[in-house]
């Protein structure tokens, strides 16, 4: 199996790939960002370990396809299913991108600190995944970590399955009052590729800009529901909220309906209809008031 920096530099050295978006290093020595090699000298400085946390397929949507070549990427487990959502909703065509899949064992939340064990990301406890579901070629990479298990946000899952409507509806209004409206989490969902986002529209304003009560909890939830049936679990809105509102248990919980009434999970299968945009006859219909 070649290393990450092997395969990447005969892919730019062959001309397979324009670049490869991928990871290296921050001057710290630990931390990773992300990064474009355009070239084998640049290739050298990929590398990936348990910093690696940015989800990096929310740039094919937002960096410039090549015409004659593909683009190269270096994925996660839950980065790759993020890559087959844009497939399926016809963002990206599978054959314009070259996938470099690694068998990740979990990366950190506290990625401020380069110091200690540090803990596992919230979402790499209840990962299905650690082999990417689509790739050309998987790597080997070395990562050595001890990283704790952090319990919390899954007991809190837990108490609002338990809440009554009126306690969730009163646990959630709180949350979103602390929203200061940075659109931090729709910057770094590979889901949210709009032109025009619903909230940017003036003519008619259908969410207020402001951040006010009111305006918090539409653009919230209206956030949400487009993710139903979509969000393929990658946490980057949570990591990207300053205000530390946990936003990905919203989304978790409309993949859950999604299972449990479609036995639909996202981002698994390039082939398969979405969820959202798929008809079928023989859908229960009782929800329906």
């Amino acid at each position: 199996m070649k290393t990450l920096v092997e395969l990447s530099k005969e892919l730019l050295a062959n001309g397979v790939t324009e670049y490869i978006i991928g990871y290296t290093q921050q001057p710290d020595g630990k931390r990773l960002r992300p990064f474009v090699a355009r070239n084998e000298s640049e290739a050298e400085k990929l590398v990936f370990s348990e910093y690696a946390v940015n989800n990096l397929s929310v740039y094919l949507t937002r960096i410039p396809f090549p015409e004659n070549k593909k683009a190269g990427i270096v994925v996660k487990g839950c980065d790759a299913r993020s890559i087959v959502s844009l497939i399926q909703e016809n963002q990206i065509a599978r054959d314009k991108v070259y996938i470099i899949g690694v068998e990740c064992t979990g990366v950190r939340s506290d990625t401020r600190l380069t110091d200690g064990p540090g803990f596992l990301a919230s979402k790499c406890l209840r990962c299905e995944v650690k082999t990417p579901p689509l790739y050309d070629e998987l790597v080997s990479v070395s990562v050595q970590h001890e990283l704790q298990r952090d319990e919390s946000k899954a007991a809190l899952m837990e108490r609002l399955q338990q809440m009554s409507a009126n306690d969730r509806f009163t646990f959630w209004a709180a949350e979103f009052e602390k929203c200061i409206r940075c659109y931090a989490c729709r910057q770094a969902c590979p889901n949210c590729y709009c032109e025009q986002c619903v909230v940017d529209k003036t003519t008619p304003r259908w969410i207020e800009s402001s951040a006010s009560i009111r305006a918090n909890f539409a653009w919230n939830i209206t956030r949400a529901f487009h993710q139903a049936g979509r969000c393929t679990g990658c946490g980057e809105c949570d990591r990207a909220c300053p205000v530390d509102i946990p936003l990905s248990l919203l989304n978790m919980k409309l993949g859950m309906i999604a299972m449990k009434e479609y036995g639909y999970k996202a981002g698994m299968n390039p082939e398969e209809p979405t969820l959202i945009g798929t008809y079928n006859i023989n859908d229960r219909e009782d929800f329906i008031k």
